[in-house]
């Protein structure tokens, strides 16, 4: 059940009556005046200290953005426990139902009030402890880690070399602002799939809730480095969760199902060689066609759909905010129509070009930080390295050759963001695009509509047909657009290796997780502790937006 804005306010509305009422009958079972819990803040002070009997210096906390919410349960929680309540059960209807729990102590004239200095001693069993221990800490660090602070692990080459494979990173969700969550019912500290399955949910959809983000301190900056949820994932398949379901419709349209056009279904076959075409045909088949060559069956996989905040977690540079022009001519990215600065670290593929055959030793790719699993092998004396101008420098120094593989203008790639002939573009080639802007209006015609029609129909759940010519949004024949929401061009500084905005478009302001701050642990998966697995130099190091 997804609830509009409306609904939220009037849930809300409810609580607050709710919780007013209960404080005002439990401040008058204390002997208090119950119109101070009228009046904001010091009712929460006359409840702290003259209810609860609690130390001034909470009200610190309480005031303190998100660790508030962890202090007012636990004054929840305390209240309970000075009408007599003791087990569990009462502690866990009043911190869901606090708004009926505290109306009902506060009034029930079978509830009687207990000054916290005549409060019996509660002894508490060893597993009684170990359980409150136990609340606590999830409590704590689920607020924690929902609104401050969350860590998270670079599993992908598409950074390198300014955040690698294997860097544990610290995200400040205050820097964009905390999003209220989706799904606001799921298992702690699982993001979208329970251990040791591959597609239990760790979540219910039960109660879904729009969009929220409390205020941020910053707004996001062009070069900075952005944790979000991937665009492409709202949809995917359980048996290929690592690939985006979108991309991999298009290659089956295209190059296996019969139904699909036949022209360009055939200029897709033309451009490989059967060596080439029989390995696609076993990646994108394998055990879920039958058949030989082209004549295939389908079989179905188990597609899932993702919420928003459910969706894999990506790191990448903003390169574009809302509002801004971005082009790439010749790998040389362009915003507003000036050169952009390019992260110092940047990648690029390349072939490196060995006339002895010997190749880079490892212990050399291991000083330089060369990622083992960029590395491609062409033939005896070619391989294939993704590698920073540094990397290149020192590689040339060894009397290689090193050519780097750009993309030419004018050659269209399919997999390229936005999938239509119309648009030459390559991942070296591409644009110029604007970037939505909330409130910014485009027109909407047969070259725009492929730029928009995701953001029209997924991101902004719209309706949109096309019928005779003539655009419908909603059911309305339209010819133009207003965006509800900003969204930014993501790309990874391995420029020739990640899967970015190039590939799959804009990413929505309500997919925004955070800021990475630093890498707080990095470790190398190609060695062993004892030839240095733990990358001391990169411990504690802050993510520079450069």
């Amino acid at each position: 059940m997804e609830l509009s804005y409306f609904a939220v306010k009037v849930i809300l509305l409810i609580v607050l009556i709710g919780f007013q009422i209960g404080l005002w009958g439990v401040f008058k079972k204390a002997g208090l005046k119950p119109w101070l819990s009228l009046i904001p803040i010091y009712n929460m002070w006359v409840w702290l200290r003259r209810v609860l009997d609690r130390p001034w210096w909470w009200m610190l906390l309480i005031v303190f953005p998100f660790i508030g919410v962890f202090m007012f349960y636990m004054m929840v929680w305390k209240t309970i426990r000075l009408y007599g309540k003791t087990n569990y059960i009462p502690l866990i209807f009043g911190t869901f139902f606090f708004f009926a729990y505290l109306p009902y102590i506060g009034f029930s004239k079978k509830e009687h009030y207990i000054k916290p200095a005549d409060l019996p001693k509660f002894k508490k069993s060893s597993a009684r402890e170990w359980g409150d221990a136990i609340i606590f800490a999830v409590a704590a660090a689920y607020i924690i880690r929902m609104f401050l602070i969350e860590f998270y692990a670079i599993p992908t080459s598409s950074m390198e070399s300014s955040l690698m494979v294997g860097d544990y990173l610290a995200v400040s969700k205050l820097r964009y602002g905390p999003r209220v969550p989706q799904t606001p019912i799921a298992f702690p500290f699982v993001h979208h799939t329970m251990p040791g399955t591959k597609s239990l949910k760790a979540y219910v959809e039960w109660i879904k809730l729009p969009y929220m983000r409390f205020p941020g301190l910053s707004d996001i900056k062009r070069n900075d480095v952005v944790v979000f949820n991937y665009p492409d994932g709202d949809t995917v398949i359980v048996e290929r969760q690592s690939e985006s379901y979108y991309a991999i419709v298009r290659e089956f349209e295209t190059m296996l199902n019969p139904r699909a056009d036949q022209h360009e279904r055939e200029r897709v076959f033309a451009r490989y060689e059967p060596e080439m075409l029989q390995y696609l045909m076993n990646k994108y088949a394998g055990p879920y066609y039958q058949g030989k060559g082209r004549d295939v069956v389908w079989k179905e996989y188990k597609v899932v759909a993702r919420p928003v905040d459910k969706r894999e977690n990506y790191v990448k540079r903003c390169v574009a905010v809302a509002g801004d022009t971005m082009q790439i001519i010749d790998a040389q990215l362009y915003i507003n129509g000036k050169p952009a600065v390019n992260p110092d670290r940047m990648q690029y593929a390349y072939f490196v070009i060995d006339s002895t055959g010997l190749g880079i030793p490892a212990k050399k790719r291991q000083k330089l930080d060369i990622n083992e699993g960029d590395i491609q092998k062409v033939d005896q004396f070619t391989s294939c390295y993704c590698l920073n101008k540094y990397q290149c420098a020192e590689i040339e120094k060894m009397g290689k050759y090193v050519m780097v593989l750009n993309d030419k203008p004018g050659a269209y790639d399919a997999v390229i963001f936005p999938h239509d002939a119309r648009y030459a573009w390559n991942k070296d080639n591409f644009g110029p695009l604007v970037i939505p802007k909330k409130g910014v209006t485009v027109a909407l015609n047969d070259s725009t509509i492929a730029l928009y029609d995701k953001v029209i129909r997924n991101y902004e759940l719209n309706t949109l047909e096309v019928r005779n010519g003539k655009i419908f949004v909603n059911g309305k024949e339209t010819t133009e657009y207003t965006f509800k929401q900003n969204y930014y061009f993501m790309m990874g500084d391995n420029r020739h290796n990640s899967a970015d905005s190039r590939f799959w478009g804009f990413v929505p302001e309500d997919h925004i997780v955070g800021k990475p701050v630093f890498v707080w642990l990095s470790l190398d998966k190609y060695k062993t502790l004892g030839e240095g697995k733990i990358r001391w130099n990169r411990m504690f190091k802050t993510v520079k937006n450069h």
